[in-house]
C-alpha cells in the first residue's frame, strides 16, 4: 500500500520505520526542509526497539522509505495518511491539505482531539468535496522519542487502538484501509468516540500542574516515574470518570479503555498492552525539561484537549469540575486563556447543534 507519513515527530518517524518495515511503500514528508535534508544525507534511519537496533535505509520513491520535499506529491497516490503530529499542528496543515486530499484516501490523525473537524472544515472552506476519510483513535501507536537527526528509540507499540471515523458512512473502506496498516485499529463509533478516548489530556495536565514544583526547580523531571504519586493518580482516576461520563451520556459503549488500565500489571489491556507504564518509565526518555508556557502537555493536552472535554461536557449536560479546575489553574500558570483558545464546540460551530443533529453530522459529514 502506498502510504505517506506527514510530519517529523516522534510518532511520524516511528510511523516511517514500523510501516515500511511491514512492506509499504513510505513516503515521509516535513515542513522542515533543513532536517530533511539532513536525513536525506546520512541515508538512513537508526531505530531500537523491543527487537534490537538496526538499520533503515532511504530508498527511491516506490521502494520503501523515501522521503519528498513536495507535500503534494506526498499526497498525490497515498492511498493512507499518517498525521502523528501534535494537534497544534492541525489547524496549518489543515488548509494546506485541504486542496490535495483525493476520493478514497484516509487521514489517520493519532491522536485526533476531534481533529477531524478541522480537517473536513478547511477542505469544504476551498471547496473540495472529495470523499475522504478521516480517522481518530485514543494515543499515538507508539511510546517513541528521536535521539537526534535519524536515532528513534520505540519503548512500547499500540495493541489496541479504538478509532472512529467520519463521517462514519465511510468507515466500512476507511477500516480496510487501516487495518492494513494498523492492526490494532478496533472500530468505535464515530470521530467524536474517538476524539473521546484521547488519553493525553487525562494524563498529561495533572502531571504538569501537579508537579509544577519541581518541573521549574530542577533541570529535568520525569512526570511519569517520581512525578506520578498517589495524590496525582487519584486526580487522573476523577478526570478519567469525567470523560467516561460524557462517553456515556452520548451513547457511546464500553470499553471506555479507562486510564487506570495503563498502570495496571493485570486486567484489562489498555493501548499499549499490560505493563506499559513500567516500559515507559525503564527507558528514562520522558526524564525531560518541561516548560510550562511552552509544552506541548500545556498548549496540546491542556489548551486543545481539556478544553474539548469541558465543552462537549457541557453541550451533553455532563459537569467537569475536575477537567475545569484544572484548565482553571493552567490558564492562571500560562497567562493564557485556554478555553477561549481551545477546540471547543464553540469554536468549531459545532455547539448549537442537537443530539439528533450532531449524530446526523457525525455519519453523514459536512453538507456539497
Amino acid at each position: 500500500m502506498n502510504i505517506s507519513v506527514i510530519g517529523g515527530g516522534h510518532g511520524c518517524y516511528a510511523a516511517a520505520i514500523e510501516l515500511v518495515e511491514k512492506g509499504h511503500a513510505v513516503r515521509l514528508w516535513r515542513r522542515d526542509s533543513a532536517a530533511l535534508e539532513t536525513l536525506q544525507g546520512l541515508g538512513h534511519l537508526l531505530v531500537r526497539d523491543f527487537r534490537g537496533e538496526r538499520k533503515v535505509s532511504l530508498g527511491q520513491p516506490g521502494d520503501g522509505l523515501s522521503l519528498t520535499f513536495d507535500l503534494a506529491h506526498a499526497v498525490v497516490d497515498a492511498q493512507l495518511l499518517v498525521i502523528a503530529l501534535p494537534s497544534t499542528t492541525h489547524q496549518d496543515l489543515a488548509t494546506e491539505l485541504a486542496p490535495l486530499l483525493r476520493d478514497g484516501q484516509v487521514v489517520f490523525l493519532p491522536p485526533g482531539t476531534f481533529g477531524s473537524m478541522v480537517f473536513a472544515q478547511a477542505m469544504a472552506k476551498v471547496g473540495n468535496h472529495a470523499e475522504v476519510a478521516f480517522a481518530e483513535t485514543g494515543t499515538l501507536p507508539y511510546l517513541a522519542r528521536k535521539h537526534g537527526a535519524n536515532r528513534v528509540v520505540i519503548s512500547g507499540y499500540a495493541t489496541r487502538l479504538p478509532t472512529g471515523v467520519f463521517p462514519s458512512r465511510l468507515g466500512e473502506s476507511a477500516f480496510a484501509v487501516l487495518r492494513e496498516a494498523y492492526p490494532s485499529v478496533e472500530p468505535i463509533e464515530d470521530a467524536l468516540s474517538g476524539a473521546l478516548m484521547n488519553a493525553g489530556p487525562i494524563i498529561h495536565p495533572p502531571l504538569i500542574l501537579m508537579n509544577a514544583g519541581p518541573l521549574e526547580h530542577f533541570d529535568t523531571w520525569d512526570i511519569h516515574n517520581e512525578g506520578t504519586v498517589p495524590s496525582i493518580r487519584r486526580v487522573t482516576n476523577a478526570l478519567d470518570a469525567e470523560r467516561i461520563a460524557v462517553r456515556e451520556a452520548l451513547g457511546y459503549g464500553a470499553p471506555h479503555f479507562p486510564l487506570a488500565d495503563h498502570y495496571a500489571t493485570e486486567g484489562d489491556e489498555w493501548m499499549y498492552g499490560r505493563g506499559a507504564h513500567g516500559k515507559l518509565t525503564d527507558s528514562g526518555d520522558w526524564r525531560e525539561d518541561i516548560d510550562l508556557q511552552k509544552h506541548r502537555y500545556m498548549l496540546e493536552d491542556t489548551r486543545l484537549g481539556l478544553s474539548f472535554l469541558v465543552s462537549v461536557g457541557r453541550w451533553a449536560g455532563v459537569p467537569t469540575p475536575v477537567a475545569q479546575g484544572l484548565l482553571s489553574v493552567a490558564s492562571a500558570v500560562s497567562g493564557i486563556d485556554l478555553y477561549a483558545q481551545g477546540r471547543t464546540l464553540e469554536n468549531l460551530g459545532l455547539d448549537q447543534l442537537s443530539r439528533s443533529q450532531m449524530t446526523q453530522y457525525l455519519c453523514q459529514g459536512l453538507p456539497a
